[in-house]
């Protein structure tokens, strides 16, 4: 009598185990929950064609903002450089990608790019090679800013030229702010500063 009580048991559970795991397995991919990123995975090239690696900026606060030559908000070129120059001692780091998204408004080349960003703001901070930060040909760097699937904070869209993501000291996203507000903003000078 104890073996057959045994025997019950044991089919029981192997049979409830085999269905437990029949159901992960069977489990819809979409409903599986996507892992959040940091920026730390990425690797893209500077204006120079160089490597450039995220890993590298670990612990420093990091404000990734897309450019352009020919935008009305171009002389927010000014202040980043005059934001980054304050705090770039301070573990901070600005991250600027050329892009010709809206308006065709950065038409140039990276050594144009990289000279009129010289010659007319005396830009210091890394600037990378031309990219796209909308539609279909989005790099993958905008594609972790702007999906919360990725970036595990929210979903966001680039509105124009010079919107701001601002990445705390663990790669993480933290916040996205609209391209009107200037670098110098105090929401933007006192995350940098807390």
């Amino acid at each position: 009598m104890k073996k057959i009580l045994f025997l019950i048991g044991f089919c029981t559970l192997f049979s409830c185990k085999n269905q437990a795991q029949e159901n992960v397995v069977n489990q819809p991919i979409n409903t599986i929950p996507m892992v959040k990123q940091t920026i730390y995975s990425f690797k893209v090239k500077d204006l120079s064609g160089n490597e450039f690696d995220f890993a590298s900026l670990k612990g420093k606060k990091i404000l990734i903002v897309n450019t352009a030559s020919k935008c009305g908000l171009t002389p927010q070129y000014k202040d980043l450089e005059a934001i980054y120059k304050k705090y770039k001692s301070h573990n901070f780091v600005i991250v600027g990608f050329p892009a010709n998204n809206f308006a065709a408004q950065e038409p140039g080349t990276s050594k144009e790019i990289s000279e009129f960003c010289q010659k007319n703001y005396g830009v210091t901070f890394p600037m990378m090679e031309k990219v796209s930060v909308k539609g279909g040909d989005m790099c993958a760097v905008y594609q972790f800013l702007t999906q919360k699937s990725k970036n595990g904070l929210q979903d966001s869209e680039v509105e124009w030229n010079f919107q701001k993501y601002l990445i705390n000291e663990k790669g993480e996203l933290e916040k996205v702010i609209l391209p009107q507000v200037l670098p110098t903003d105090a929401a933007i000078v006192d995350w940098i500063t807390k």
